[in-house]
């Protein structure tokens, strides 16, 4: 794809930390029933609300919950609220994990599990104005509500493990879900489950050699779904892929409510691309004809809903928060030509705020084509060569050119940073991102060392002026970078990395419960687990190390980092270890947030100081 270079121009000065820290998460817009109106769940210092903005006016949004606050989801998922079909009110899951009912001045609680619901869906059976409530209970359950008489049942039948996104067909008569069970991931085997809800007959399938999400139906009926059974992550209509073609049409399933795609009718759907890492949002028409609606813009959209005439997405880019926009047709399936930017997260400040547009980077190495996206830093001449080598978590998950406010942080501080796709990676097809299965902590590894490595050939960072840094798996990857590969970098950061895949083996964190039984191997294999696990080459990483975990961290147990910095200082080595109170798998509280850049600022400047 075509790059453009700009360069910082905020007063060429480093971006405010305060600015980095700031702003508002906005998720999951939704066009109402009549495309009129878009309503978007914000979150902002501690407090949700599900907010409407008027399509064509674009006048302030207006805030529909009152009560209980709404439970938003992360980026591009979602799963929090459904439009009522007459567009007088919501749907939402509320912070209690209840379903709650707004409609004007009426507001009330749906449901009294005690547990978590997600991803409701309400739809109008046929003929009839009878409304039924689709929903997930605790990510395991399927449930049925009749909005009138208010009487709920179970709908799966247990099983799968896990079952996500419900969807209800156009005439009321089926819902459909995404199920998989242990060892398997998301990512790995799930299926699509069909429930016929007056006998409750259900069927399921999934594509030979590949994985299935975000089940759902065409505006005629037609089963449409997103699976990888050719290889890569492509949009189905019935059998028929839409747009078949080696880039991924969205991303792992990490959370409900991912929606990268759209039905638009009269055989138009709408849907994202990844191309290494770059987004865009393209077209179909009823010749099959594929059109690029994005206009140049650098970045990634998703969060896709269409009504009438129009299609929402939320976009976000390099210095572009995730905002609002809005695409309008010409009165038929064929072209998008209206684009309007209904509402942002970011404050006004990022508009002044430009750095240079990532460049795709791509080497071999061992056979394989590796990826990665270099930010060049703003004042690099004044800086010198610095690189922060920043690898992903996941480690099944990709950054693409989306707001990230860090990435900015640092190059306008003088930093190239280097983002890095090893194995295992999503967003380079299917074969790409399993290649790593049985590996993690070996594969992934020596592909950063690689990536780090071209950096020093191509010339833009030494080895005295490189540092890796990433959290979770990413800091597993820079921790085995520390002990296999500690003459390529400067030092490395690591935010609660996993350290010991035994002890991570046996977490009690359901969702990724049994992940290292695909990553690594049977946990009856004790031998290949610590072979893996950086917590036994402990006496090989003479750092400098900077280590962050939160106190609470319900997926990577704190006792992991604080004994892995307790066995480096044991032979001498070079480790910093933080431990934040009341945080968990990442860091939420301002002040912390605070003080994670600035002592990584701090040990920045020391392990490069004599380069």
């Amino acid at each position: 794809m075509a790059v453009s270079y700009s360069y910082c121009v905020f007063n060429h000065r480093p971006v405010p930390l305060e600015l980095v820290l700031s702003g508002r998460d906005v998720t999951e817009p939704k066009l109402s029933p009549s495309g009129e109106t878009v309503a978007v769940v914000q979150h902002w210092r501690g407090h949700s609300a599900i907010v409407e903005v008027d399509v064509q006016s674009r006048f302030a949004d207006r805030v529909i919950t009152f009560g209980a606050d709404p439970a938003p989801g992360r980026g591009f998922s979602g799963g929090c609220f459904s439009w009522l079909p007459t567009g007088d009110g919501l749907v939402y899951v509320g912070v209690d994990g209840e379903l709650w009912r707004i409609a004007g001045t009426d507001t009330g609680r749906l449901t009294e599990h005690g547990r978590k619901c997600r991803g409701p869906v309400v739809r109008e059976t046929l003929g009839s104005e009878t409304q039924i409530l689709a929903y997930v209970l605790d990510e395991a359950e399927v449930w049925l509500t009749d909005l009138g008489s208010g009487l709920s049942r179970r709908l799966d039948d247990g099983h799968h493990a896990f079952c996500f996104d419900p969807a209800v067909s156009p005439d009321g008569t089926t819902v459909s879900w995404m199920g998989w069970s242990p060892p398997a991931m998301a990512w790995d085997a799930a299926d699509r489950v069909d429930c016929r809800l007056d006998d409750g007959y259900i069927t399921q399938w999934r594509p030979q050699n590949g994985a299935l999400q975000q089940p759902r139906f065409a505006l005629d009926g037609t089963p449409m779904c997103v699976h990888d059974g050719s290889g890569w992550l492509n949009v189905y209509v019935g059998g028929k892929a839409v747009s078949p073609e080696a880039f991924e049409q969205a991303g792992p399933t990490w959370g409900m409510g991912q929606r990268s795609y759209v039905d638009r009718g009269n055989g138009s759907v709408v849907f994202t691309r990844n191309d290494r890492g770059f987004g865009s949002i393209c077209m179909s028409d009823d010749r099959g004809e594929i059109q690029d609606m994005s206009a140049g813009f650098i970045g990634v959209l998703g969060q896709l809903s269409t009504a009438g005439d129009h299609v929402a997405a939320l976009r976000s880019g390099p210095t572009t928060p995730p905002e609002v926009v809005v695409f309008a047709t010409d009165g038929g399936p064929g072209r998008m030509n209206i684009r309007h930017r209904l509402a942002g997260g970011g404050v006004r400040a990022w508009t002044e705020v430009q750095i240079p547009d990532p460049e795709p980077v791509s080497m071999t190495h061992e056979g394989v084509t590796l990826h990665a996206r270099r930010y060049r830093a703003a004042g690099g001449e004044e800086f010198g060569a610095r690189v922060l080598c920043w690898i992903h978590g996941g480690p099944t998950d990709q950054w693409q050119v989306d707001f990230r406010p860090r990435i900015v942080h640092w190059v306008s501080r003088g930093w190239d940073v280097l983002v890095v796709d090893p194995r295992g990676s999503t967003g380079h097809g299917r074969a790409f991102q399993q290649s790593l299965n049985g590996a993690w902590g070996r594969l992934d590894v020596d592909d950063a060392a690689a990536l780090v490595r071209h950096v020093h050939v191509e010339g833009w960072a030494t080895p005295e002026t490189t540092v890796a840094i990433g959290g979770s798996a990413g800091g597993l990857t820079v921790l085995g970078l520390l002990a296999d590969y500690p003459d390529i970098v400067a030092g490395g950061v690591a935010a609660y990395p996993v350290s010991d895949l035994v002890d991570l083996a046996h977490t009690d964190y359901r969702f990724e419960a049994h992940y290292t039984e695909t990553l690594v191997g049977p946990i009856t294999d004790r031998d290949l687990y610590q072979s893996l696990s950086p917590l036994n080459r402990a006496d090989q990483i003479a750092g400098p190390l900077l280590l962050f975990h939160g106190a609470d961290d319900p997926v990577v147990p704190v006792a992991q980092t604080e004994l892995l910095a307790e066995r480096i200082r044991s032979t001498g080595g070079d480790v910093e270890c933080v431990i934040y109170e009341g945080e968990g798998h990442g860091f939420r509280h301002p002040d912390n947030q605070r003080d994670e850049y600035e002592r990584t600022e701090r040990f920045l400047d020391r392990v490069t100081s004599t380069a």
